[in-house]
């Protein structure tokens, strides 16, 4: 296919399988979610038994082939469902996308037989929630400048340093560690291992008081002299830092879905709260003002949904999808910045009200221009791509 016409044959009616799939994800984001979500965002509650019923939904491991527990569905089904979980609870969709896009995707398409077996299965299954290791103190944006050691001893490697801002951090069973083996070889050096919860020297640190997604757990790690066995490391010496780049591309669109959904819910409710408030006679709807600004919100988020489909659209198409979907994330993680605080401002006072739940989407919004890369690391990939075009 002609990579000039690729817009053209892209074709977003949704099948009837993803209708029913983005109908189970709202049906349970509105009656498992939202029930709570309040007081698990002020108290950092971690949404243990929703994540559990996730499991079982098969949302987990959605992307994965059924015969490792996986429910063989594509990437805009996953979209579809970020979407609407994010709308009511991005705590939670976070972990979603955690195990889907970094995890398990990692393991399916770069670990081996023996790895899948032990560590894919049951993460996609639900059984057991994974996290993705490669932010350090002085290494986030800066993948390459990795502290974390794992030196080579022989039939396993002997792993030092400490990882941070770690989603799942305290809750997660298996953990995808980024390392450096030979610094001289610098990012080809790098190595990516499995770390099991339980492992001699590995701790989990305190939980972060985070300004949102305050349900989920994140945590800094420290690993002191902690064996790792050979069998553990993922793909060919040395390919840890092309396997995190290669996840992290697909890490994106989740993070991109999620955003989008934190916009669409703020959207939602303020639309909502505008054909029910009144002032100087009439529902503030009609005031043209408020309008606009509805007008701006809703064209937006459905510009930000068409970036979050296409980059999806061209992973399920076996197609490139970097630029896409770091364009996705980009422009995503804006509209939802955006949108919340335009939505408190349209709901006013009560716009500050916990009860509400604007201000708590206001709160999680920022966080997506962070994580996966923030907004500027976003410009350089979409740069590099345009420019070698």
């Amino acid at each position: 296919m002609d990579k000039v016409n690729l817009d053209f044959y892209m074709y977003f009616e949704l099948s009837e399988e993803q209708v029913m799939i983005q109908q189970a994800a709202r049906d349970f984001a509105q009656n498992e979610l939202k029930p709570g979500v309040i007081e698990r965002d002020e108290h950092q509650k971690f949404p243990h038994e929703q994540i559990k019923k996730l499991g079982e939904l098969g949302f987990l491991g959605m992307m994965v082939d059924p015969k490792y527990n996986g429910s063989g569905l594509d990437a805009v089904s996953y979209v579809l469902v970020m979407e609407e979980l994010s709308k009511i609870d991005a705590s939670a969709s976070v972990v979603v996308s955690v195990n889907n896009s970094l995890v398990c995707y990692g393991l399916e398409n770069y670990g081996n037989d023996f790895q899948k077996e032990k560590y894919l299965k049951p993460l996609a299954s639900g059984e057991k929630i994974g996290a993705f290791c490669l932010s350090e103190p002085e290494a986030g944006s800066d993948a390459t400048s990795q502290k974390t050691s794992a030196i080579d001893m022989g039939d396993y490697y002997l792993l030092n340093g400490v990882k941070n801002w770690i989603t799942n951090g305290s809750t997660a069973s298996t953990y995808l560690v980024i390392a450096q083996t030979d610094t001289s070889k610098r990012h080809r050096g790098i190595n990516a291992l499995i770390v099991e919860k339980g492992m001699e020297g590995f701790t989990v640190g305190a939980k972060e008081n985070k300004l949102g997604i305050r349900g989920s757990d994140t945590c800094s790690l420290m690993f002191t002299d902690v064996k790792v066995p050979k069998e553990n490391r993922i793909g060919e010496e040395g390919f840890g830092f092309k396997f995190a780049m290669k996840t992290l591309e697909g890490g994106r669109i989740g993070i991109a879905a999620q955003a989008l959904g934190i916009a669409s819910g703020a959207y939602e409710l303020a639309l909502n709260y505008s054909k029910e408030r009144k002032a100087f006679g009439k529902t503030i709807s009609e005031h043209q003002a408020i309008q606009f600004k509805l007008a701006d919100m809703a064209t937006e988020i459905e510009a930000a949904r068409m970036l979050c489909l296409k980059a999806a659209w061209l992973k399920d198409q076996g197609l490139p999808y970097a630029q896409a979907s770091s364009m996705a994330k980009l422009y995503a993680s804006q509209v939802a910045m955006k949108t919340t605080v335009e939505a408190v401002q349209i709901h006013g006072g009560y716009g500050f009200v916990k009860e509400y739940h604007v201000e708590r989407l206001m709160r999680d919004a920022k966080i997506t221009q962070i994580y996966e890369g923030t907004s500027e690391i976003q410009r350089i990939v979409i740069a590099r791509e345009v420019l070698s075009q």
